[in-house]
């Protein structure tokens, strides 16, 4: 409903700039006054002003000053930095789409992505991206598990993540499904079932396990062990899925994964056998999230189109 100037509503309305808003994200972003004013080129005093201000207006404590040791976010402030960085990112988007007149989409879209997923998918949906929105740039917040990947969406850190659904923090995300990932097994070549098609994880309990040991990952291939009604040994741990797959190559066990390379060659020259798992096992959802009731700005509209279509073309390329 449009009010009058005259309204009770419009002499409450909230009064405070942009710029206020691109200070108070500095500082939190750098947990110090010392660290915006570099970045910002700013006095100090005028982001602490900036800061003040912003508290005067909303009612509430943003930043807890510290003697000597920077600053911390209170609760309010940690949702106030994702609203204004959302904020930030529409206005952003506003003078990039005035300067372009209506024309292609312009600025920077921040985008996450899982590690175990990045090398399947990223290269090919990027290139896609840039090929029909070139003067869209992109910045990737790659090197992350799905649990940093939600804090980054939460905080305003990325618009958006290609991640997994695995019920971590999935109350606070919206989530699009792009695809199922089923989990497969490998083995060396010279292992007694590597000439089958498939096999279930009963055939393989007697083998040592070379887990892909990443936060909430090994809750998910635990409980696809405890499903299937086996309890392998493991033998060797580890964060890279492409060691994983060496290890498996060099025969030191089996190695249970989602997403399959086009090329059974692992980096030090050997080679792994995949095997479809007969075990009724759940596959991983595969998603595009964003922070739950933020709009997503046109760029990132985008992008999810792009990942759409990409997903939906035969064969599935995420498997």
């Amino acid at each position: 409903m449009r009010t009058s100037a005259h309204t009770p509503e419009a002499a409450n309305a909230m009064n405070f700039t942009l710029v206020q808003l691109r200070y108070f994200v500095a500082a939190a972003q750098h947990r110090s006054m010392t660290g915006a004013s570099r970045e910002l080129m700013v006095s100090q005093s005028a982001i602490s002003a900036a800061i003040a201000h912003l508290e005067r207006e909303f009612g509430v404590q943003l930043l807890v000053r510290h003697h000597a040791k920077g600053l911390s976010l209170t609760t309010s402030g940690e949702r106030f930095l994702g609203e204004a960085r959302g904020l930030l990112g529409h206005a952003d988007e506003m003078a990039a789409s005035a300067k372009a007149f209506g024309g292609s989409l312009r600025g920077r879209l921040s985008l996450g992505c899982a590690d175990p997923i990045a090398p399947f998918c990223l290269p090919p949906l990027l290139a896609e991206f840039a090929a029909r929105f070139p003067d869209v740039e992109v910045r990737m917040a790659d090197g992350a598990d799905d649990g940093s990947l939600r804090d980054r969406l939460l905080e305003g850190g990325c618009e958006l993540a290609l991640m997994y659904d695995l019920g971590n923090g999935a109350e606070a995300l919206d989530g699009e499904l792009l695809a199922q990932v089923p989990p497969h097994a490998i083995v060396p070549p010279g292992h007694p079932l590597a000439g089958e098609k498939s096999v279930s994880l009963h055939a393989l309990a007697g083998d040592p396990l070379i887990l892909l040991d990443l936060p909430h990952s090994r809750d998910y291939f635990a409980s696809l062990a405890r499903r299937a009604g086996v309890s392998p040994r493991i033998r060797f741990r580890s964060r890279s899925t492409e060691l994983v797959r060496a290890l498996v190559a060099a025969g030191q066990g089996f190695a249970i994964l989602n997403h399959r390379p086009a090329t059974d060659a692992t980096y030090d020259g050997g080679r792994v056998v995949a095997l479809e798992l007969t075990d009724d096992l759940p596959p991983l959802p595969l998603i595009l999230a964003q922070a739950r009731g933020v709009r997503p700005t046109r760029r990132a509209a985008a992008f999810a189109a792009v990942c759409r279509e990409w997903f939906l073309r035969p064969p599935l390329r995420a498997t």
